[in-house]
C-alpha cells in the first residue's frame, strides 16, 4: 500500500510540475509573439517601381460601371488583390471598409481579383461587397506582377506606384499609407536605412 501512495504522490508531483512548466511556456510565446509583429507590407521588387506611373487601364467593374486605374481625378486609390478561397484576404475585408469609410474623400478602395466570375459575385454577396469597385481582369494582376495573395497596391493621385506588397493584416494595410507619407518603401526598409547609418 505504502508503494501505491509514492506513487500517487509523485503522479501529482509531476503533473503540477508540467502544469507550471505549460504556463511558463505559453507566457513566453505570447512575449515572442509580440516581439516579432508584423512590422510593415512585405514589398516586392517585380511589377512597376515605386514612383513610376501607372499605365491608365480601363477596367470592367462587377459592382456597377467600369472605371479607369491611374486616373482617380485627385484622388488615391488602394488596389486590393484576394482570391476568393483566401482566408486572410476574407479576414481583411473589414478592414478595407473601415479604411474606405475613414479615408473616403481622398481615398478610392478597389478590389481585384481574376477567376470565375460567379464565384467572385458569390463573394460579393457574402461579404457585403457591393460599395466597392470589384475588378475581375488577370491583366491588372499580370501589370503589377501579384504573385502572393493578399497584395496591396498604393497609388497616388497624380497616377504613380507610391507603396506596394504583401499585406496580412491591418497593420500592414496602414504601412502602406505610412510608407506613402514618409517615402521610405516599408518600415523594413527604414530599419535598414539606419541600421547602416
Amino acid at each position: 500500500m505504502e508503494i501505491m501512495t509514492f506513487a500517487l504522490i509523485a503522479l501529482w508531483v509531476v503533473v503540477l510540475v508540467q502544469l507550471a512548466l505549460t504556463y511558463v511556456l505559453a507566457r513566453q510565446i505570447g512575449i515572442l509573439f509580440e516581439r516579432v509583429s508584423p512590422v510593415g507590407a512585405m514589398i516586392s521588387g517585380s511589377g512597376p517601381e515605386l514612383g513610376s506611373k501607372v499605365p491608365e487601364l480601363a477596367l470592367p467593374n462587377l459592382n456597377g460601371s467600369g472605371f479607369v486605374l491611374g486616373n482617380a481625378a485627385g484622388k488615391s486609390q488602394l488596389v486590393f488583390f484576394l482570391s476568393t478561397t483566401c482566408p486572410i484576404c476574407k479576414a481583411l475585408l473589414p478592414a478595407l471598409a473601415s479604411i474606405r469609410d475613414d479615408e473616403k474623400p481622398w481615398l478610392d478602395v478597389i478590389l481585384a481579383s481574376d477567376g470565375r466570375e460567379a464565384l467572385h459575385r458569390r463573394l460579393i454577396e457574402d461579404q457585403k461587397l457591393q460599395g466597392f469597385p470589384y475588378v475581375l481582369s488577370s491583366e491588372l494582376g499580370m501589370t503589377f506582377k501579384v504573385a502572393k495573395l493578399p497584395f496591396a497596391v498604393l497609388i497616388g493621385p497624380d497616377g504613380t506606384v507610391r507603396a506596394k506588397g504583401l499585406v496580412n493584416s491591418r497593420e500592414q494595410l496602414e504601412s502602406l499609407f505610412t510608407a506613402s507619407e514618409t517615402g521610405v518603401p516599408s518600415l523594413q526598409a527604414s530599419a535598414g536605412l539606419s541600421a547602416v547609418a
